[in-house]
């Protein structure tokens, strides 16, 4: 009957999936089985964070991982929350419980070998378009700038005889970022082919008819070319921010300075890439000690 209610309240409210409501009644379906099999009725007044505690444990120990457990105990808040604004609980069992902690997805990035291969073996096609499409690349792994940031690169923020430009970032704040040898090299081709199209477009990066690019285009510019020399699932922009992160922690970056390439806001966000590095060194432990 509380169940049927609630996801009767759900399809009313039609802010809700087809996709969110049928989550929802399956785990409280599964919710009501466990209650069964330990021989409880499905009485959400007398129900207690106890009881729910120990169908978190059954979960984990039949191989449900904690992300997929915590979705689960979401559902059962939100149940408990609609009973409460009833007036057919007083408490939200829910709201004493300890989740299981998941653990932090470590960002996927590129090999060495495939970096090399992208700038050293993969052939660009020549004129405008193979310029512009390499030195995109090139741009994302050297800088470690977001899409949002490239598309929007003004041209006037670049200088190249310092080697280095200003980009936008979040919270309309500007950071300035230097470059190598190697990406100045290619702006100078890039901007030299871009000229030719007179353009008056103030962004950096544009069409062959000399509009400005968008997000979505770059996407697929770097996909097409990251997929002839990687086979890691994910091949994006971002994959070349995380990329650009660690590697440069590899070959002994400070954090910090890390940090303020990316233009984090708070050292935190910058980490994750202490744990993938980390990682990286499990791996050569455990292939090298003869005890490990």
């Amino acid at each position: 009957m509380y169940v049927d209610s609630f996801i009767n309240y759900l399809l009313n409210e039609k802010r809700y999936s087809k996709h969110t409501i049928r989550s929802y009644k399956i785990d409280l379906g599964q919710f009501v089985d466990f209650l069964k099999e330990q021989s409880v009725d499905f009485n959400p007044v007398a129900i207690d964070h106890k009881v729910i505690r120990k169908w978190i444990i059954f979960l984990l120990d039949n191989g449900k991982t904690p992300r997929s457990v915590n979705r689960k105990i979401s559902t059962l808040k939100s149940f408990y929350k609609f009973l409460h604004k009833d007036g057919i609980v007083d408490v939200i069992p829910t709201d004493k419980l300890v989740l299981p902690k998941q653990s932090k997805k470590l960002p996927s990035f590129f090999s060495n070998k495939s970096i090399e291969l992208l700038f050293d073996k993969v052939e660009f096609p020549k004129g405008f378009v193979g310029v512009r499409d390499k030195t995109i690349l090139l741009l994302f792994y050297s800088t470690g700038m977001r899409l949002s940031e490239l598309v929007n690169l003004d041209i006037s923020k670049i200088d190249i005889r310092e080697r280095q430009l200003k980009v936008l970032g979040k919270g309309n704040k500007e950071r300035i970022i230097p470059f190598g040898i190697e990406l100045k090299r290619e702006l100078v081709n890039y901007i030299e082919e871009r000229n030719k199209l007179n353009t008056s477009c103030k962004f950096l990066f544009i069409k062959i008819n000399g509009e400005q690019v968008y997000d979505k285009m770059v996407y697929r510019i770097v996909n097409k070319y990251l997929n002839t020399v990687s086979t890691l699932e994910k091949k994006s922009p971002h994959v070349l921010r995380h990329t650009f992160a660690t590697h440069m922690l590899n070959n002994g970056a400070d954090i910090n300075a890390i940090k303020e390439l990316l233009g984090h806001a708070d050292l935190s966000a910058t980490q994750i890439y202490t744990h993938t590095t980390f990682e990286k060194l499990k791996k050569v432990y455990n292939q090298a000690h003869p005890r490990a």
